[in-house]
């Protein structure tokens, strides 16, 4: 907590006055009993459920000797357990806010002296308790239950992981549905919306559900950390963007798709206050200035490139490839798949072109949804593959240099700076809704950055991927039968 409050930045006193306001609306919350009481309800039921579903179950496994299966559905089914509450204790946190609001009892609230964040803050809090409690009661439930009818016991470490994933999740949901609750002016609208918190932690649970099958619980630390991340970014995106006075003067909700197009395409297009667009030279002398505002995106990239290599060529170590496929690494071999490409030498440039616009095109769309994390992944991806297939060279006895100076060097002198700006780009775009400046509203940041990603991505990336294009059909493919001799 001190970590979070000195980055927020948060006192002392800003915790004590978030307290305060937590206190109330727990408070509150657990005084109306039409809310606890089928919560608890609900949260007693279903670990008696899932008691009885693991006690037949490894009834069954046990009689066809797959004690495996048994032993790694019990932990599955605690996880669920403590995920299945927090799901319906989700109504709590969205009207954290926009409830209070419809029902008349915001106002006094935001009328006290206390700031946006010590608000935020304390009604977030408050918003965690009951799903918590709830997920932890049906925890404690399930594991009474096994250890009064089939005698089981969960590991330690095992049951710390799970405790911690259910804590950090429980976070999450509520993180994302406050901030939905204080950015939507009705609890319909915002219910609606909670579709878009529970469905992709159901598909988490899932993925958790694979690796904990699979018996990789060392993995699930990497998991934990990212939810880590993923929850302190959530709380602080919904400190930065909430606004007291925004959420009182909004009344309706209204998609003004003409203000929209036209926010966009001003910025896109360069039109100044008069009407008037630029010349083709005044239009790119504003979009290369943008290229001062990529610093930081690009050095996070650069970092996550360096990242990439290394980690492909530890890959090499732990993933070995075969003797026969390592054998076809040699340098006669490489000049014999070249000799292949010349059936599609007069296709080969396009096919390189639109090929890096649908790698653009995915790590955009997936950024979107991730807040930029994707951005950097798909990026990551084929500096991977190069780190990888490099050390498999020198595990072939080839020079991974040589191969690498040969037929990398000669376009990405190109290709690279293209796919890092459109990356860069687009991960300044993404990243936008989490700090949004002061003076503009989430939804105006977010389309003034995607107009600057739209500008350099048809101004610079595009050319620039046309040239490399060129230049891998060509030019590196000269340069390696030089090299390798053909």
């Amino acid at each position: 907590m001190t970590a979070l409050t000195k980055q927020l930045p948060f006192g002392r006193h800003d915790l004590r006055m978030a307290l305060f306001v937590t206190r109330r609306e727990v408070r509150d919350s657990f005084r109306d009993w039409r809310i606890i009481l089928p919560i608890i309800v609900l949260t007693l039921i279903f670990p008696a459920l899932a008691n009885f579903t693991a006690a037949r179950l490894l009834g069954f496994t046990e009689r066809f000797g797959a004690d495996l299966v048994g032993d790694r559905l019990i932990p599955f089914l605690l996880l669920v357990v403590g995920f299945f509450p927090m799901s319906f204790s989700l109504v709590i946190a969205l009207e954290t806010f926009v409830g209070e609001k419809e029902r008349r009892s915001l106002e006094p609230l935001l009328a006290t002296p206390l700031s946006n964040s010590q608000l935020y803050l304390g009604k977030m809090l408050a918003a965690i308790i009951p799903p918590m409690s709830t997920s932890y009661l049906g925890i404690a439930v399930y594991l009474l239950g096994l250890l009064l009818t089939i005698e089981w016991l969960v590991p330690f470490t095992l049951f710390f992981q799970i405790l911690l994933l259910s804590t950090i999740q429980g976070i999450i949901m509520v993180a994302g549905a406050v901030i939905i609750s204080s950015q939507t002016t009705s609890v319909r609208a915002a219910n609606l919306l909670a579709s878009f918190i529970i469905v992709p932690t159901a598909l988490l649970v899932q993925f958790e559900a694979v690796v904990m099958f699979w018996g990789n619980n060392d993995g699930l630390w990497w998991l934990i950390l990212a939810l880590l991340l993923t929850a302190f970014t959530l709380i602080r995106m919904g400190v930065k963007i909430f606004n007291r006075e925004e959420l009182l003067g909004r009344d309706i909700d209204q998609l003004r798709l003409g203000w929209l197009w036209g926010l966009f395409w001003t910025r896109f297009s360069g039109r100044g206050a008069g009407g008037r667009y630029p010349g083709l030279r005044t239009w790119y002398r504003q979009t290369f200035a943008l290229l001062s505002s990529l610093r930081q995106p690009s050095a996070a990239l650069l970092v996550a490139l360096v990242g990439a290599l290394f980690l492909g060529v530890m890959l090499t170590r732990t993933f070995p490839l075969p003797a026969e496929m390592r054998a076809g690494l040699a340098a006669t071999d490489v000049v014999a798949n070249l000799s292949r490409l010349s059936l599609f030498l007069s296709r080969l440039p396009f096919l390189i072109f639109f090929q890096n616009l649908r790698v653009i095109a995915i790590a955009t769309i997936l950024g979107i949804f991730t807040f930029g994390v994707m951005d950097v992944v798909v990026f990551m991806l084929p500096w991977i593959f190069i780190g990888f297939l490099g050390g498999q060279m020198a595990a072939a006895g080839e020079d991974p240099l040589t191969f690498v100076v040969a037929t990398i060097l000669p376009h990405a002198t190109v290709e690279l700076p293209a796919l890092l700006l459109a990356a860069a780009a687009a991960l300044r775009w993404h990243a936008t809704i989490l700090a949004p400046p002061p003076n503009r509203t989430v939804s105006e940041s977010w389309l003034l950055a995607a107009a600057d990603f739209a500008r350099l991505l048809i101004g610079v990336v595009i050319p620039l991927l046309v040239l490399a294009s060129l230049i891998e059909a060509y030019v590196t493919p000269a340069i390696l039968l030089q090299i390798y001799g053909g």
